[in-house]
């Protein structure tokens, strides 16, 4: 009875540190269209959870664990609001098709995100980005899948709450 005691406050009290922390909703405009979620891990970093459609010609996604540096500079537009530049590391993967012979497949590797968000002092982020990534292309043939490298410069605009 013990144990299940410690292990219910546990449960619950891991529960409410999650909801406690802030989040993020929103779109990101570049190479074709992604969805972005972002779940605050604390001060300095945040899960970016993102269901990207490239042209639409498939689909993929992208989980980085950033890492925030806020800008400290007195300069007229950081008084209500502030500025953040955020660096990470992750996954991505996903499928595409273009309707072609050997241009149809999969892909799984590395990505990278580095960008700058402003958060202004109403519920609104918006934000440039660079998501790169590399890894393995599976399809009619194997290789190695550097298309994302040129590909994930994007602007973002997300509701906080």
């Amino acid at each position: 009875m013990k144990k299940f005691l410690l292990s219910l406050v546990f449960v619950l009290g891991a529960a409410a540190a999650v909801y406690a922390q802030p989040r993020a909703i929103g779109a990101n405009i570049g190479y074709g269209a992604s969805f972005s979620y972002q779940h605050d891990l604390g001060a300095a970093n945040f899960l970016d959870v993102n269901v990207d459609l490239p042209f639409f010609a498939g689909i993929g996604g992208t989980v980085t664990y950033d890492w925030v540096d806020p800008f400290n500079a007195p300069v007229p537009w950081n008084e209500k609001g502030s500025w953040n530049w955020y660096l990470g590391v992750g996954a991505a993967g996903g499928f595409y098709g273009l309707f072609g012979p050997g241009l149809s497949g999969a892909f799984v590797g590395v990505a990278g995100h580095v960008g700058i968000a402003y958060d202004f002092w109403f519920p609104l982020q918006l934000s440039l980005d660079y998501r790169p990534n590399v890894g393995v292309h599976f399809g009619d043939n194997l290789g190695f899948n550097t298309g994302g490298l040129y590909s994930g410069i994007s602007l973002g605009v997300r509701y906080r709450f």
